[in-house]
């Protein structure tokens, strides 16, 4: 499967020597969308070529930090309505891919700890898994050599159809009594401040759907994470072929109607919606019939709901036109304090 460079999973090195994750699939054709990870400072925790980084992780610390520190990385999207980070073509000095770091792996002869076990971690989906090896790949802070000692480990599955067979081949790896399984109790305790720290989640609610997931866990010590990314021919029209507008905030109650793409990135689940709660829209502007989607870049909102359940959901609602023939409307969860998808009883 061939697949072009920059894009979900994808680190580009600038210029300055900035580190910025790519994000999605689709992108303007002057620049990458990308949000700034590692960035040089005297006091940071991670070298590479004797310059010591620090990183970055929390979405609106990153807004901030180029705000004040590189606003050239910063531009507003008409197409998408939303101020974006990005980095323009001429700016690339080297765009860093998971498939290509997983290959240089077997070329290289000492390797660190992470490196040693993601290739195993890798090579044990490749066996017991079925995924072709040239469709999976390891992304993450050691693809760029800034990893530490307790980094996670990040994986990449490409195509659409080897994705969804080995997610049910993934529940009996992770049920073998191997070095592969899910988190416990107590790591799911340590989690919990990183994922929904600051928001009115309860632990209890945060386990209930967690719990459940596949994509992450421990091996060998280290935890992993798997983004799943579609086959370029399942990838949507064009950037150019959407335009979105913000139409505030939005809380309701919906019934999953389909989750197969519940465990890529993006994801995304079909609804009905059952009742709006709050908005900042009136009734009159809404058709319930036309807010059929709930989509997100963040990892954490993948293999949230199943089919027929029914949730309770926050977000912002964005009024989509795709190729100015079908309009829609769908919620986006980017916020990680104030968006959500929660199971609820009606």
């Amino acid at each position: 499967m061939d697949i072009i460079k920059g894009i979900e999973g994808d680190y580009i090195e600038t210029n300055d020597k900035l580190f910025f994750d790519v994000k999605g699939l689709l992108h303007p054709k002057d620049r990458k969308i990308c949000f700034i990870r590692f960035y040089p400072h005297s006091d940071g925790d991670r070298l590479k070529n004797n310059i010591k980084y620090r990183k970055i992780y929390n979405l609106r610390e990153r807004y901030s930090f180029l705000k004040k520190n590189y606003p050239e990385y910063l531009f507003f999207s008409q197409q998408l309505d939303l101020e974006l980070q990005g980095v323009k073509i001429e700016d690339i000095k080297k765009i860093y891919t998971p498939r290509d770091y997983f290959k240089s792996i077997y070329a290289k002869n000492n390797l660190s700890a992470i490196e040693k076990t993601s290739k195993e971690l890798c090579e044990l989906f490749v066996s017991e898994g079925g995924i072709p090896d040239n469709s999976i790949g390891i992304t993450g802070s050691s693809m760029v050599s800034l990893s530490k000692d307790d980094s996670d480990i990040d994986l990449i599955i490409y195509g659409t159809d080897v994705s969804l067979k080995f997610q049910e081949k993934l529940k009996d790896i992770l049920n073998a009594a191997g070095d592969c399984r899910k988190y416990n109790k107590q790591e799911f305790h340590s989690h919990y401040e990183w994922r929904v720290g600051g928001s009115d989640i309860s632990f209890d609610d945060f386990l209930q759907y967690e719990q459940r997931k596949l994509h992450q866990g421990m091996f060998k010590g280290f935890e992993f994470f798997i983004r799943y990314i579609k086959s370029p021919e399942h990838w949507p029209g064009s950037f150019y072929d959407y335009k979105f507008k913000n139409c505030g905030r939005i809380k309701l109650k919906a019934e999953i109607l389909n989750d197969n793409d519940s465990i890529f990135t993006p994801c995304s689940y079909k609804i009905k919606v059952i009742e709006i709660i709050e908005s900042g829209i009136s009734s009159s502007q809404l058709n319930l019939d036309k807010i059929c989607e709930i989509s997100s870049f963040r990892g954490r909102f993948c293999e949230q709901a199943k089919q027929g359940e029914k949730v309770l959901v926050q977000g912002k609602l964005e009024k989509v036109n795709f190729q100015n023939n079908k309009i829609y409307f769908r919620i986006l969860l980017n916020d990680q304090i104030r968006d959500k998808i929660l199971l609820t009883k009606l």
